[in-house]
């Protein structure tokens, strides 16, 4: 038996004990797709990329991004940029949306972003980073909360010296990604370098480590061994909202969640397709959105003769299409 873990707070947030978040990723964590995750149990969700710079501009389509409902609370808004003021009027913007949580994205390796010198493209400017870091903190009253990397590359694994840095800007929390920028998504998440941040004795705030966690077994080592305050799942979560009760079930055994029968999965996939249409006002718009699920899902991996149907699930423009084709496979 595991010794009881602590509560894990972010300020006076409370999220009890090994919680699961789920991770900001852009075209996946929209609203639709934050509710259903909660639903299986995420303890938080974060919203899509936000840019400071469109926010800033009055971007109509990133304002929409900052739409936060009553019943998915508590939710994070995530923002990047790459200069201070930019930063810091688009956190106030943000905190008049109300979110419970701001927090900065100093990890996002996608060339557009990173090469301008944004998201993980920071990791190559710490002394900008710390500065925007700083000048957000003092700028909102809601807990600013950083996610980042291990580093640039394989020769600038600095995480362990800026994750003090940042902590002395004012964090709430600090989520660590166990990759470097370079790494991109490809190879395995390095977590030894996340457990060495936690162990830290002079890191005070929590620790939530990111990266290849998709089973109940993986997060539980994940929270025994590197001793992470909660556990951030990311592109475990696409096309599998329910992995949050599969994990919760295999890390709390004496209680009870709701794990979806494969039937049961087709209907909340089905769920969301419709949910996307709706919030996108336009069938096919909904369907486009949703593709990025259909092709993830992990319902679907290891049906033999299977690659006809996917092709034409990722082809179907209408609902009636693509639910027949959902039906018709067999599980």
């Amino acid at each position: 038996m595991h010794q009881k873990s602590p509560i894990m707070k972010i300020q006076n947030i409370d999220f009890g004990s090994r919680p699961l978040f789920l991770a900001p990723m852009e075209d996946v964590t929209d609203i639709a797709f934050r509710l259903i995750c909660k639903e299986f149990g995420a303890d938080l969700v974060y919203s899509e990329f936000v840019s400071a710079d469109a926010l800033v501009r009055e971007v109509s389509r990133t304002k929409q991004k900052l739409a936060v409902l009553e019943k998915e609370r508590p939710v994070a808004i995530q923002i990047y940029g790459r200069d201070v003021e930019t930063m810091e009027e688009a956190a106030k913007i943000v905190e008049q949306s109300n979110p419970d949580i701001l927090d900065i994205n100093f990890g996002c390796p996608v060339k557009k972003i990173a090469s301008k010198g944004a998201g993980a493209g920071l990791l190559r400017d710490i002394p900008k980073m710390l500065a925007i870091t700083k000048a957000v903190v003092e700028s909102v009253k809601i807990p600013v909360t950083v996610k980042t990397r291990l580093g640039w590359d394989e020769n600038s694994k600095i995480i362990s010296a800026l994750a003090l840095q940042l902590q002395d800007c004012g964090i709430a929390a600090l989520a660590i990604h166990g990759r470097t920028r370079s790494q991109m998504y490809t190879g395995t998440a390095d977590w030894t370098l996340i457990g060495e941040v936690k162990n830290n004795p002079a890191i005070k705030i929590p620790i939530i480590g990111n990266g290849d966690v998709t089973s109940a077994e993986r997060a539980k080592e994940c929270f025994d061994t590197y001793n992470v305050d909660a556990v951030m799942i990311g592109r475990g979560a696409i096309g599998c909202p329910w992995i949050f009760s599969e994990i919760k079930q295999g890390l709390f055994p004496e209680q009870k969640f709701f794990v979806p029968t494969n039937d049961e999965k087709k209907v909340i996939l089905k769920n969301y397709i419709l949910k996307c249409v709706e919030y996108l006002a336009d069938e096919r718009k909904g369907i486009i959105h949703a593709r990025r699920h259909i092709a993830a899902t992990p319902l679907f991996k290891g049906i033999s003769h299977f690659r006809e149907t996917k092709i034409a699930m990722l082809r179907a423009i209408t609902v009636n299409e693509l639910f027949g084709l959902i039906d018709e496979v067999k599980i």
